[in-house]
């Protein structure tokens, strides 16, 4: 007689139980014979064996098969179990013994990655160009963490670049301000001709939809600003309480938070009065504000202490690392872009590390034990940079993977994707996570449109079941999900909340997932029955593909770094950098003896420059960004006391206007590009003079790894005999109330 188990026929369903599950077991006997029985002894650890029989199922082709019921088990129990089989004349067979552990079916490593560039020239830590460090510190930077606080069996990481942690440090012990923020201290009757200006044209920079329309009187004024009607003193104070608290985060404004330094804030009665705001009033709101910045670093601290987070960072200014390696080295697959002079060098990758680690330990008494490289931007050659200063894991995308070793990985695979790898570089080593591309983009791009946020979460566990969970082989695999942890949610209702809410309840309820930190992953968590993944038994990722978690648009299909390097802009600016830096060199001006020009070239090295030059990523405010990175160069030369040459005066993009409806042009002149903004999807019927007018689609644009922030078409160049510009948008927004999107025409006069 045989006796056979957990072939393929038969099975063990599941073949890793999670908490609670009933365990079936199939065997099957050979040949067929009267009297026949099967018997499963079942053992597990602190109770007596017990003897299941197996019930008989069906004959078939000479062979019995059976099935018996195991029973229910808790997480971390360990169970063994032997089968047993007699007939009536005495044959027996025995299969096993054979063994399960009780668990989750998959870990997910959940990483949220926040980072902004250097707003403000190196050495200057008053005023920052800026506002978006202190009002994603409002939104997201202390949300992020206190959202995970009321969740204690949701442990996740959170990723924050030096660069941002640093700007954050010169509002809360250096009285740093921005521009945005000196023009809201500013009493409205003091603004004068250049605040209300400047409030006018910066003050509506928030989502149309989910930050401006909820607020009755934050409408009203957009609305007015939208048919041009002159603005009031007090139109002008009520604008400038709105625009920072329609960046408060949802808990402030509709409530009171403790903080972790001992305060306690809210923002609910300014919402509650609404209008006829006092200078006093706003001054009191910027107190709020001081407070909850303060609060966003010790709120870190204390999830790190109670081990339910864990923060990760990146090389200090956020640069690509294998591009500051060797530029000749980097992946390029869309038709017509080129590589500039090259850029070589490793020591100031070596410094971005180093720098990291150093401002980490300063703020967290510790090592980073982990690294997202900026983009998720790897290579085998950087591999000894992190290994040398202590850096255990980075991450980066699955496309990644998919076009590393000879023949590249079969990403899509949940095996091969579910699973930390070790790469290895010259006798160093580090373990790398591939996240999942669809789910990540899918929180950051997809679920803001589900009008239902219980759904949206439904969903997101659902196909981490379906995809991952139910199709994984091994009991110890981990799904990494990595996204951006701040743009996303501004165009998710109330900033996220009942989604994120929703997410974390439902992943921390499911038996079948565990939600890990990273470094959890690596060391194992005994306590919470989680395996450990030492580095030496990790599978070997071969030939690191050179990439980031970006695929180029209009590039060949696969990811690359195209999207830093290669279009004219991209190269124009490298090639400023290297020129600066070359300089500093020529001069003999060494670190040593320049320390705040080499911080410049440092900052200039930062990846957001990059990202936003050439025709493949817009930001709407693209010439501000160039401003910002010929001002880095410029400090170079001016720290190292160098003359500044000329062509650092002139933008790197050509001339550019925006239109919105906020900020409405009616000229044009004939050299500048223009490009035609809202926060609607839909399209634009565009004519040139009497023309026929042509539809085109509006782009949708958005934020770093996060959801859509905008829409908007680049108006193609005008012909030479043209006059004027009409065209009429036209809105695909359920619900939208915009009177540009639901106006007439709209004229621009060409000049020149």
């Amino acid at each position: 007689m045989k006796l056979w188990h957990l072939q393929d026929d038969t099975p063990r369903l599941p073949r890793r139980p999670s908490r609670h599950q009933l365990v079936r077991v199939r065997a099957a006997s050979w040949p067929v014979a009267p009297g026949q029985e099967v018997w499963v002894v079942v053992r597990a650890p602190g109770k007596e064996p017990r003897n299941v029989r197996a019930g008989w199922v069906e004959n078939r082709d000479s062979v019995s098969y059976w099935e018996a019921e195991l029973g229910a088990w808790l997480d971390g129990e360990s169970v063994e179990y032997t089968l047993l089989a007699t007939d009536r004349d005495g044959n027996q067979a025995t299969a096993g013994p054979f063994e399960f552990s009780v668990g989750p079916k998959l870990t997910v490593a959940l990483m949220w990655h926040q980072h902004q560039p250097l707003y403000r020239p190196v050495g200057d830590h008053r005023v920052l160009r800026e506002p978006w460090v202190r009002l994603h510190a409002l939104r997201d930077y202390f949300a992020m963490p206190w959202l995970l606080s009321a969740e204690p069996e949701v442990h996740a990481t959170i990723n924050l670049t030096p660069v941002l942690l640093g700007q954050l440090e010169d509002y809360v012990e250096h009285h740093g301000q921005d521009e945005a923020l000196l023009w809201t201290r500013t009493p409205a009757e003091h603004l004068g001709a250049s605040g209300e200006a400047f409030l006018l044209r910066h003050f509506f920079e928030a989502h149309w939809h989910n930050q401006i329309q909820p607020f009755e009187r934050y409408r009203e004024l957009f609305h007015k600003r939208e048919s041009q009607q002159p603005f009031s003193a007090a139109d002008l104070r009520d604008l400038q309480m709105w625009f920072n608290l329609a960046w408060f985060g949802p808990e402030l404004l509709q409530g009171e938070v403790a903080l972790p330094t001992g305060r306690r804030v809210t923002a609910k009665h300014f919402v509650e009065r609404g209008r006829d705001f006092s200078h006093d009033d706003v001054m009191e709101m910027i107190d709020v504000q001081q407070a909850v910045m303060a609060a966003v670093l010790p709120m870190h601290r204390t999830l790190v202490e109670r081990g339910q987070l864990e923060v990760a960072t990146t090389p200090f200014y956020h640069p690509i690392l294998p591009l500051l390696v060797d530029s000749d080295r980097a992946t390029l697959d869309r038709e017509g872009t080129r590589l500039p002079r090259r850029f070589a060098h490793v020591e100031d990758a070596d410094t971005q590390v180093r720098r990291a680690q150093e401002a980490y330990r300063s703020w967290f008494g510790r090592d980073a034990r982990g690294m997202w490289p900026a983009e998720g931007a790897v290579a085998e050659f950087v591999v000894p940079l992190f290994a040398k200063h202590g850096v255990q894991w980075i991450a980066s995308d699955a496309g990644v993977l998919a076009r590393s070793g000879k023949w590249g990985y079969r990403s899509d695979d949940p095996d091969v994707l579910c699973r930390p790898y070790r790469a290895e570089f010259d006798g160093s080593q580090v373990t790398v996570f591939f996240r999942d591309t669809a789910l990540s983009d899918a929180i950051g791009f997809q679920y803001h449109s589900f009008h239902d946020a219980e759904a949206a979460a439904a969903d997101l566990v659902s196909q981490i079941k379906s995809r991952f969970a139910e199709r994984v082989s091994g009991d110890d695999a981990v799904l990494s999900i990595i996204l951006d942890g701040e743009n996303a949610w501004g165009a998710y209702r109330d900033a996220g909340r009942p989604f994120l809410r929703a997410m974390y309840r439902r992943l921390a309820d499911d038996p079948d997932l565990q939600l890990a930190t990273f470094s959890e992953v690596l060391d194992g968590a005994p306590s919470r029955h989680l395996r450990a993944h030492p580095i030496a038994g990790q599978a070997q990722v071969h030939q690191l593909f050179i990439g980031s978690w970006a695929d180029e648009l209009a590039s060949a299909p696969g990811v690359d770094l195209g999207t830093w390097i290669g279009e004219e802009e991209e190269n124009v600016a490298w090639e400023h950098l290297e020129d600066a830096r070359d300089a500093l060199v020529a001069a003999g001006q060494d670190p040593s003896v320049a320390p705040l020009a080499w911080e410049a070239i440092y900052a200039a090295e930062g990846s957001d420059w990059f990202w936003w030059y050439g025709s493949d990523q817009d930001s709407g405010r693209d010439d501000e960004f160039d401003a910002l990175f010929r001002t880095h160069l410029r400090s170079a030369y001016l720290n190292a006391g160098l003359p500044v040459p000329a062509p650092l005066g002139t933008s790197i993009f050509p001339p550019r206007v925006v239109w919105s409806a906020t900020a409405k042009r009616a000229e044009l002149g004939r050299e500048e590009a223009l490009t035609i903004i809202t926060h609607c999807p839909g399209t634009v019927r565009l004519a040139f003079d009497d023309a026929d007018a042509v539809e085109h689609p509006l782009r949708p644009v958005g934020g770093v790894m996060a959801g859509c922030s905008h829409y908007e078409l680049r108006v193609p160049p005008a012909p030479e005999a043209a006059k004027r510009i009409v065209f009429r948008i036209h809105c695909n927004r359920p619900g939208c109330q915009s009177e540009t999107c639901h106006g007439g025409d709209q004229e621009i006069s060409l000049r020149g």
